[in-house]
């Protein structure tokens, strides 16, 4: 069992433009009876999307609604499943409560999760995430006619237990053209397009995770895209740490990005 130690288990904000930015593995607190029982690999949430909240934080944005997570990934896992359903079939799982590092190095050395466990941690971390998310994304469509998450997520530049050779720096993914409006793709694409110093792919490596999948309904209005960032982009990976110089070469394209998708709202309104 765990105590929340008061933490919120994430940050929102509602915004006056139908647009949500999702940020599901920025957080990476841990309370420390649980931290007690991880490897030191576990308690420093290693496989945190360090930073997201900091990166997004820019001008384009300042009018949108956003739901940023404090708790780490190795608590629950926000963007699977409740039943833990596998979101890519024939490669390296990661679960909805983790046991395993993106590396495989172990979580736990002592006392690993059990049901009674999982059951507490569904219900105050993941559940709550989830209900924000879809309340707020009702009340953006039914005030503007049209909804549009951002789901936004960054990984290491080399996982070889989960993938082969080096990923790109952005991965959109759109549940392979399900989760929102070609047009909308079509216009972040282009975004991308336009520049030269950054290598991207459109539902490659990833076409979004649950929060994607199952919160795109283009047919009732309400469009996802996950945006999956490279940290070699802006942060020196191994230790974990922010590069101001590569961060300030990055953000104007994930602004370029932004920008797209609010034009594409503009015209739906």
């Amino acid at each position: 069992m765990f105590a929340m130690d008061h933490k919120i288990p994430f940050v929102v904000r509602s915004g006056s433009i139908p647009l949500l930015v999702s940020i599901p593995h920025n957080g990476s607190y841990i309370p420390a009876e649980i931290a007690d029982r991880m490897t030191v690999y576990g308690q420093r949430s290693v496989d945190t999307d360090w930073f997201l909240d900091r990166l997004y934080d820019i001008p384009e944005l300042a009018t949108s609604s956003s739901l940023i997570a404090e708790f780490s990934r190795y608590m629950v896992d926000l963007n699977r499943p409740m039943d833990d359903e596998p979101l890519y079939h024939g490669q390296g799982v990661t679960g909805l409560i983790p046991e395993f590092c993106f590396d495989g190095n172990p979580i736990y050395r002592s006392q690993t999760p059990g049901p009674d466990e999982f059951e507490i941690r569904i219900d105050q971390i993941w559940k709550p995430y989830h209900r924000w998310l879809q309340s707020e994304l009702d009340r953006l469509r039914d005030a503007h006619g049209v909804a549009v998450v951002v789901d936004a997520h960054s990984i290491k530049s080399v996982v070889p237990r989960l993938f082969d050779g080096v990923l790109p720096d952005f991965s959109i993914g759109t549940n392979h053209h399900r989760s929102c409006d070609a047009t909308l793709t079509a216009a972040v694409g282009r975004a991308l397009s336009k520049q030269r110093r950054y290598t991207h792919v459109i539902n490659g490596r990833f076409i979004g995770g649950y929060i994607t999948r199952h919160y795109g309904d283009p047919l009732n209005n309400v469009h996802a895209l996950q945006i999956e960032l490279s940290q070699a982009t802006y942060m020196n990976e191994e230790s974990l740490q922010w590069n101001a110089d590569k961060a300030s070469q990055v953000q104007p394209v994930i602004t370029s990005i932004i920008q797209a998708v609010i034009e594409w709202i503009h015209k739906q309104i």
